[in-house]
């Protein structure tokens, strides 16, 4: 046995000396810090030898059934009164049964104890803190970063030590994707590296580890398998993080990135720093191989168990185990690892926590987790104070595995080339949405889709696979995995969100009344100008202006009536000019054959321009504008009216639920073109349809229908896929970005741009005419008038021209015949005598 045994086994009579028997792991690193802690506890409480109990130490050597065995030897052959240890939890479900049936007590250090351990065993105490509070800092790590799916490697115990954490997980929404259970001991056909590869080839990336055995072999195998890289994410338990500080630099190498939650350790009380000063002495001299001598939360949970022993006992030899168990639980005084008082036969849980972060040789402390609270940078003595968040990114900064700060993803596209399978309604009754034949799917649904993989960041394989069947069905296959995802006209709501998922909505959400439009006649007083815009208008008077001053300008030489008179008399005849031609072929009587050619041109638009308004204005004092009849939900369920509705869609149920429509009335319609029909029949008088589907129906039938009432409020159109699913989240950033970009808008306008009527307004714009439908025809007319008054100026100005010429040649006649007649006079004065 150990040398401690050695020490105090010098009588094994129980009936003369007190005798008290521990059982440790003397391999582990945890058992010699609980021997080193139990040496203390028995100088600081029996400081006298005379009162100073024996204690039998033991080596289980990580065997249950050496346990069983010593723990047998203590309380047979050596009369103890106590049995200490058994730090794990096999060991303790061994010798618990022994120390009920002994009636002696059993103090636990095991941390993986049940609850109803202390039901079945009454003897057996739990001498320790539960730290089950520290899943629920496991699940506000994953909360913080957002990861919806995760993994978990924990050893395989006779009950359950995963299912508290699983637990919160599952509160904060984050479900588990896989697990790997470890046996105690890896056995030569246990392949670790198989199961890591496997869950290596999943899509998820976050691990967590909760095993207190083949840490060497579970990093450096994950580091040899490429799962310490960029993307990964390892979490890990206490039963790990308290490890930290004695594992092996090739182990701590391995683990780079790895965020743990540790046990939480107060070094600021005054018995703290005599304890701690005093176990680095000890620890070192009766393990002067290990080189780490700081005590761990084992060694405190050992000191407060003999702690505990000794207030119990009180100096005396209780031979009536049930007596000495009553005064164990009745202990209440403040230990190293907080206050130890039981309530319920339990101590109270751990509520504090230490966050690390794996880096280089060691280990950085992001910061504190406490239950209730949140985290935070600091921790005051009571336990409490500083500032707290729910979000772990008050800690500040942590190093990820493969070195870069950026925080993984959680998740990537599996390294498996299967596709995603996704099903598609065949039975859908809007053909234009999603039209799935045996060789393609096509429609609107079809095109988003696409441009939404489009910009995924990463390849997206899919395959189509048809369903025949309900909407409901349909992402009921999702939650059942028979379906990765459903491409689909699948309306948003409640019900169906218990099953899957919904990306974020890629087209108007709503459900309205479609019914047959009834006629009613226009009645306005200025109805007369409807048949032209206010610009034809317009520009019609600028024209016909335009034209009446070219005619005046050509017409007023040959026209003394255009000429004469004050200024207003010729603006006057000018207008009347003007307007003379829209409503009199002949008008005045034209002198220029321009003029006739101006004014042939405009009384030949003239004559279209007064044809096109009476025929508009005919048309609006007969037309038959569109409007709902006097329609609405209650008058239908009133008069027990026929109603319509897509028969695979949640619509029916609505009518019926929803809105309290007789279920007899509901009529379940297969085909849109049936939709016409039955409204046109009377079949039914009403047609329930959702926003998007409206758009197109309306669009086919101009005139026919219309909507009435206002839209009631459900769930648009989106994508599905099983909850948290990775590809969720880039699917809605990438509707996002289309909606945004306009492409949602483009591709909704390309369902209705194929059709005749593109809008189902039968609007008072659709019938005015405007300056578009005209514009070549005043382009004629305006540049025949053009031409006229630039022909006439032309001739204007050559015949100013001639005129001047002609006086200039007179001029210099009149000078040579003076210069002439002068010569002849000179000529005869000399000839007189």
């Amino acid at each position: 046995m150990s040398v401690y045994s050695k020490a105090y086994e010098g009588d094994d009579d129980g009936r003369r000396k007190k005798i008290i028997g521990a059982i440790l792991d003397l391999s582990s690193r945890a058992g010699k810090e609980e021997k080193v802690a139990l040496d203390l506890a028995m100088e600081d409480f029996y400081p006298h030898l005379s009162s100073r109990p024996t204690l039998l130490l033991r080596d289980s050597m990580k065997d249950p059934v050496r346990a069983l065995y010593s723990a047998r030897t203590l309380i047979k052959k050596h009369g103890a009164r106590a049995i200490m240890g058994l730090g794990t939890w096999g060991e303790t479900a061994m010798v618990a049964k022994l120390g009920n049936k002994s009636e002696i007590p059993i103090l636990s250090l095991a941390n993986e104890v049940p609850c109803w351990a202390s039901g079945n065993w009454p003897f057996m105490v739990n001498a320790v803190r539960s730290q089950i509070a520290q899943m629920k800092a496991i699940a506000a790590i994953v909360k913080t970063w957002q990861w919806h799916k995760v993994n978990l490697i924990y050893q395989e115990l006779d009950h359950s030590p995963i299912a508290p954490l699983i637990t919160a997980l599952q509160e904060v929404d984050v479900e588990i994707s896989d697990l790997l259970p470890l046996p105690p001991i890896l056995l030569p056909d246990f392949s670790l590296s198989e199961k890591l590869k496997a869950l290596k080839n999943g899509q998820y990336r976050i691990f967590i580890v909760h095993s207190t055995t083949s840490l060497s072999n579970i990093f450096m195998e994950a580091k040899k398998l490429g799962m310490m890289e960029k993307e990964f994410v390892w979490i890990t338990t206490n039963t790990v993080t308290d490890q930290i500080d004695v594992l092996d630099e090739s182990i701590i190498s391995s683990m780079q990135g790895v965020v743990g939650v540790r046990s939480y350790i107060s070094h600021d009380t005054k018995d703290m720093r005599h304890f701690l000063s005093r176990f680095r002495v000890m620890f070192h001299s009766q393990f002067p191989n290990e080189t780490y001598t700081e005590p761990g939360i084992h060694a405190l949970e050992a000191y407060d168990a003999m702690k505990v022993m000794s207030i119990a006992m009180g100096g005396k030899d209780w031979r009536d185990g049930g007596e000495l168990l009553g005064r164990i639980f009745d202990c209440n005084f403040e230990g190293l690892t907080g206050k130890f008082k039981f309530k319920k036969k339990s101590l109270e849980p751990a509520s504090i926590f230490g966050i690390v972060n794996v880096v280089g040789k060691s280990y950085r402390e992001l910061g504190y987790w406490s239950d209730g609270l949140g985290f935070s940078k600091t921790i005051d003595n009571n336990g409490d104070g500083g500032t707290y968040n729910e979000s772990m990114i008050i800690l500040g900064q942590v190093y990820w595995p493969g070195g870069p700060w950026l925080t993984p993803k959680g998740w990537s596209v599996p390294n498996t080339s299967e596709p995603v399978v996704i099903g598609v309604p065949s039975q859908n009754t809007h053909k234009e949405f999603i039209n799935v034949s045996s060789k393609s799917v096509t429609g609107f649904v079809f095109e988003v889709f696409k441009a939404t993989i489009a910009l995924l960041p990463y390849n997206f394989p899919y395959e189509f696979q048809p369903f025949n069947g309900s909407y409901d069905s349909l992402v009921k296959q999702v939650g059942l995995k028979r379906f990765d995802a459903v491409v689909g006209d699948t309306a948003i709501l409640a019900k169906r969100c218990e099953f899957a998922e919904f990306s974020q909505p890629y087209s108007a959400s709503g459900l309205q009344m479609v019914v047959l439009a009834k006629s009613k006649k226009l009645s306005r007083p200025w109805l007369f100008k409807e048949p032209f815009t206010s610009i034809m208008w317009v520009f019609t008077g600028i024209v016909n202006i335009y034209n009446g001053i070219v005619v005046w300008l050509i017409e007023r030489n040959h026209n003394p009536e255009l000429r004469s008179g004050p200024i207003h008399n010729q603006i006057g005849t000018m207008i009347s000019l003007a307007f003379n031609t829209l409503f009199s072929q002949h008008g005045h009587r034209l002198h220029s054959n321009l003029s006739r050619m101006a004014m042939i041109v405009w009384l030949f638009a003239a004559l279209i321009l007064v044809q096109s308004f009476t025929a508009g204005l005919a048309s609006l004092l007969t037309l038959e504008q569109l409007s709902a009849a006097s329609v609405d939900v209650e008058t239908l369920k009133r008069n027990g009216e026929k109603v319509g509705c897509d028969a695979n869609s949640f619509v029916a149920n609505y009518l019926e639920v929803g809105l309290g429509f007789d279920p007899s009335n509901i009529v379940k319609i297969n085909s849109e073109e049936d939709y016409a029909t039955a409204l046109t029949s009377g079949d039914i008088s009403a047609a329930f349809l959702e926003v998007p589907y409206i758009k197109v129906f309306l669009a086919k039938h101009c005139n026919l229908f219309i909507t009435s009432g206002q839209p009631f409020k459900v769930g648009g159109f989106g994508f599905v896929f099983p909850r948290s699913s990775p590809y969720l989240g880039d699917i809605s950033k990438a509707i996002l970005r289309l909606a945004e970009d306009g492409t949602l808008e483009k591709l909704e306008r390309s369902l209705t741009s194929t059709f005749k009527c593109s809008s189902s307004d039968s609007d008072k714009n659709g019938f005015r005419l405007g300056l578009d439908s005209f514009w070549g025809l005043f382009v004629i007319t305006g540049g025949t008038s053009s031409l006229a008054l630039l022909l006439f100026l032309v001739g204007l100005v050559r015949k100013n021209w001639h005129q001047r010429r002609r006086r200039r040649h007179h001029n210099h006649c009149n000078v040579h015949d003076f210069w002439l007649f002068a010569w002849e006079t000179q000529n005869r004065r000399r000839h007189w005598p």
